[in-house]
């Protein structure tokens, strides 16, 4: 139990003293004009309330990764924990921080052309490539993942709601609406109702585990990832398959400690902030919610079964994560945790998956300076999903593993263009610049690994990766030594 509370007061601790740091290094300036006043064009520049602001905020960046994630995530035993509230203390908090500060300080514009204002056009065509990338896949992820739960339930055997091709078809109708309407028909309406929820079911969770789990994680569980002399029980030993934490705990656990996903959203509430006071609330904020709920639920993933990680493993081979959820809820809170175990696995995706194609609508016009009436958002909004319906007739799992690898490069990428923006404020860089640093050495092992990348060996891909990291850091310090002279030389 004690290890699930000095997570949370981290977590919380981390907001109240680290986030005012990181704000001044960021230039915030509470008199300018934001852009929803600059552009106010009753569609996707228009004001809303900083309150509504976060939650809708928080449902666009959570989604079911910061249940889905940690749950799968606890089949590492309690260091999930650990890296969940380092990853979001030193990386998602600062990475989701910086998006949402260069977005509104740049007209709410989305990531590539802030890209190619702080670097060049060749940084702007690759974040556009992988943001467009991303931003697709998790859009057709949040179709193929709802509609294969909703049209499995028992309730609709035998009836046309029993058919995934309906609810796909559904969901893609939801979406068209969400996609072109202006954000205040749909989104600031159901969306701040749908962030409350998530509040309520993840409290409701942390409480009934804290009071009835089994087996809630200890300070020497962490240590017994690393000796397994710790556990007496084999059932109740981590990771017992010896899967590697670097770099596969990094990508496992993405929504809650860092995801490039993030990045994506910023610029939505960007455009309707009445005030740049307010970009830390809302943004680093909801990431710090979003680690809360994270740790929540891979506490569940740790504590709730009596068999440890067999039974755990067990479940998750016949339902996956969506199974974990299920039984959790329902054996936690009874009929009411059921109803929101559905309403967990099904709405809170389509309410992500909605603002990623819309997301991807504004980075295409952004791209290619299209201005926003409706037939051109028609023109854009309409061929993306059409191609979205027939990519869902593609193998889910191969698109989850580009999806993992995007992410994950494109959150890599976001710090690095924050520092960027904080070295040319000439402010203190490091709290960027080494999460990204870290980043670089994780994607370069994991793409070194995978599958889908080169399929090298775990102990020649890892240390290539590091040494990678190592080789920034030294770039860094070198550029950082002739930045102070510089400096020192202008100041004379």
């Amino acid at each position: 139990m004690l290890i699930f509370f000095i997570c949370i007061g981290l977590l919380l601790l981390a907001y109240k003293f680290y986030s005012p740091f990181v704000e001044r290094q960021a230039g915030i300036d509470p008199n300018a004009i934001t852009p929803q006043a600059r552009f106010n064009d009753g569609v996707d520049y228009v004001e809303v309330h900083p309150v509504k602001a976060f939650l809708i905020q928080f449902l666009n960046i959570a989604g079911v990764g910061p249940i889905f994630g940690p749950i799968l995530g606890a089949l590492y035993g309690p260091i999930a924990l650990v890296w969940i509230v380092l990853g979001n203390l030193l990386g998602g908090a600062v990475h989701d921080y910086f998006s949402g500060v260069m977005s509104i300080k740049e007209d709410g514009k989305s990531l590539p052309e802030i890209a190619g204002h702080y670097f060049n056009i060749y940084f702007k065509a690759a974040m556009l490539i992988f943001t467009a990338m991303l931003l697709f896949f998790v859009g057709v992820v949040f179709i193929m993942s709802p509609a294969g739960l909703l049209s499995n339930l028992d309730y609709f055997k035998d009836t046309i709601f029993g058919e995934n091709t309906f609810w796909v078809l559904l969901i893609l109708g939801y979406y068209f609406l969400a996609t072109l309407l202006p954000i205040d028909k749909i989104i600031t309406k159901l969306y701040p109702v749908f962030g409350l929820l998530m509040i309520v079911m993840t409290t409701s969770i942390a409480v009934a585990l804290l009071i009835h789990a089994p087996q809630l994680p200890t300070v020497d569980g962490i240590f017994a990832y690393f000796d397994h002399s710790h556990y007496n029980n084999e059932l109740l030993e981590p990771n017992p398959d010896g899967l590697p934490v670097w770099p596969l705990l990094f990508v496992t656990i993405t929504c809650g400690a860092i995801s490039g996903f993030h990045s994506t959203q910023a610029p939505i509430m960007a455009r309707c902030l009445t005030n740049e006071k307010y970009v830390r609330p809302v943004y680093y904020g909801a990431m710090m919610a979003e680690g809360v709920v994270a740790c929540v639920w891979a506490t569940a993933g740790i504590a709730a079964f009596p068999g440890g990680y067999a039974e755990l493993k067990g479940i998750l081979d016949i339902g996956g994560p969506g199974m974990v959820v299920n039984q959790v809820a329902s054996t936690y809170l009874g009929a009411a945790g059921g109803i929101m175990a559905i309403i967990a696995v099904a709405i809170f995706p389509i309410t992500s998956g909605d603002t990623a194609f819309r997301a991807l609508r504004l980075t295409i016009i952004d791209a290619f300076k299209i201005p926003q009436s409706i037939r051109n958002r028609l023109f854009v909004a309409v061929p993306i999903l059409i191609i979205a319906y027939f990519m869902t007739k593609i193998d889910f799992t191969l698109i989850w593993r580009y999806f993992a690898f995007s992410n994950m490069l494109l959150s890599t990428s976001v710090l690095w263009l924050a520092t960027k923006y904080l070295f040319n404020r000439g402010t203190f860089h490091w709290i960027v610049s080494l999460p990204a640093i870290v980043g670089t050495s994780v994607t370069v092992s994991y793409i070194l690994t995978a599958g889908i990348g080169f399929g090298f060996p775990q102990p020649l891909s890892q240390p290539i990766g590091i040494a990678v990291g190592v080789v920034a850091l030294i770039a860094l310090i070198f550029a950082n030594n002739k930045r102070s002279k510089r400096l020192t030389l202008e100041g004379l």
